[in-house]
């Protein structure tokens, strides 16, 4: 497998140091900063030993110890006014603990869904660096620097919590967690943060998101000029495993320049909440995740959130009967109280199902766009499909139930290769949300508009907490 892990990796490689590159062109003189040759070499990896761990989740938890001493070709290349600096890595040896983990297990060759990767602690580095034929890391203080800083940041990558989630299965083929509940985060206050600008203070913001998510990240306004910033902003976020997400905290100083430097950043397991209970943290904020790190001893200051687990009610989105291939509830809810019945907030979950009889004059490739509230998201294509099997689900939190509005959905076919008229419309329906927001939910087939015989099948669900 080597010489294909080798690509991978190397890619993988590429992608992260791209922006760690990107921080350093424009300053100091330097135009540009690349790799003129990245390849891992011919000898692998050897694995001395392999935990197994037992977990409660239906996952399989592998934790090996890695030692790697090869023979790569690393050359960067850096331009600096209008010389060409080449730096060649020379020596390599690598000491690591990863974590992989097959989750979910499922019925369905190869009986996992996901591959994730974490690191357990910084892995060990050791290595020279030549500059025409000499060794720069005989340099006095130099190689503990480029050591720190390369262990620096492969712990801001992938050290655990935070992992590198590589599908194996299509979602449509396998269970994937549905939401259960919402988290209220109010990010009350920080204090005595780092000072970053030059003037002596920092213009700090927090970015929040769950572990295994990969929606963007929500973010609190910017207090300029604040080591002891309040914002009392609230925020809402989809769960969909309490016992095993966790919140990730981190505040950066925005800068109008350049990228954000990060001042520091925490995590808060989910399982140690209560359900319907808010519960009070005052963090000591971190330099990265290895909490343990006797050579950081800064500190960084602290963040004070609030957070309260809801789950979604048992009852709700609850069907009574069936009909028709769709479910309704006609019943059991007072149109007198609609406000105080179906008042709150709640997640719309929007499940594209597939169609049927969908056919184009040119092409038939087709994938669904949904329309709602001013956002647009999409299905995968299906390639010469007329009776397409998508599967795939969208979810939109809202403050409010989405009483007396719609929902757009249009069904597309693109053309593979290249043309100027490239994308060919199907068909479209609007569907009334209010029914969903009486019934709990509605399960039905749509007939297409602008098509002959063509139908979407589509599952919405309003939950509240």
């Amino acid at each position: 497998m080597w010489p294909y892990l080798d690509k991978a990796i190397c890619a993988q490689i590429r992608s992260a140091t791209e922006p760690m590159f990107a921080e350093y062109v424009g300053k100091y003189q330097i135009e540009a900063i690349e790799f003129d040759n990245l390849s891992l070499g011919t000898i692998p990896p050897e694995i001395h030993g392999l935990k197994v761990c037992e977990t409660n989740e239906k996952e399989l938890v592998l934790e090996p110890a890695v030692r790697w001493a090869g023979n790569p070709n690393i050359v960067l290349t850096l331009k600096l006014l209008s010389f060409r600096i080449t730096i060649q890595l020379v020596d390599l040896q690598i000491f690591m603990a990863p974590r992989i983990t097959l989750k979910p297990l499922v019925p369905t060759f190869p009986c996992f869904a996901t591959v994730a990767v974490s690191l357990l602690w910084k892995p060990d580095v050791d290595f020279g660096m030549s500059i025409l034929g000499g060794d720069i890391m005989a340099i006095p203080g130099l190689y503990q620097f480029v050591q720190k800083t390369i262990k620096r940041q492969l712990a801001s990558l992938y050290i655990w919590p935070q992992a590198l989630e590589i599908p194996i299965l299509d979602s449509a083929t396998v269970a994937v967690k549905k939401p259960v509940g919402i988290l209220h985060v109010k990010v009350g206050r920080a204090q005595k943060l780092l000072k970053k600008d030059i003037l002596g203070t920092s213009d700090p913001y927090v970015k929040l998101n769950l572990s295994g998510e990969r929606l963007p990240s929500k973010k609190t306004t910017i207090k300029k000029r604040n080591l002891n910033p309040e914002w009392n902003e609230k925020f809402k976020l989809i769960v969909k495993d309490p016992g095993s997400q966790v919140l990730q905290l981190q505040v950066f100083d925005w800068d109008k320049v350049g990228n954000h430097d990060r001042l520091g950043m925490q995590f808060v397991p989910l399982k140690f909440l209560t359900p319907y209970e808010t519960k009070e943290f005052k963090l000591d904020l971190l330099k990265h995740t290895d909490s343990y790190d006797p050579q950081d001893k800064k500190q960084r200051g602290k963040i004070v959130v609030e957070l309260m687990y809801a789950p979604f009610r048992a009852d709700s989105g609850k069907l009574e009967g069936t009909q028709d291939g769709y479910s309704r509830k006609e019943s059991g809810f007072d149109r007198t109280s609609d406000s105080e019945v179906f008042g709150g907030a709640g997640l719309l979950s929007v499940l594209i199902q597939g169609a049927e009889d969908v056919e184009g004059e040119r092409h038939n490739n087709p994938f669904a766009v949904v329309f709602f509230r001013g956002e647009t998201k999409r299905t995968k294509m299906i390639k010469r499909a007329r009776d397409p099997l998508w599967n795939e689900e969208f979810h939109y939190m809202l403050e409010e139930p989405p009483l007396n509005e719609k929902i757009h959905i249009e069904v597309m076919s693109k053309r593979t290769g290249f043309s100027f008229r490239s994308k060919e419309h199907l068909g479209n329906v609007d569907i009334n949300l209010t029914d969903v927001v009486h019934n709990g939910r509605i399960n039905q087939k749509y007939h297409l508009i602008d098509s002959k015989n063509g139908v979407i099948h589509v599952a919405i669900k309003w939950v509240t907490a």
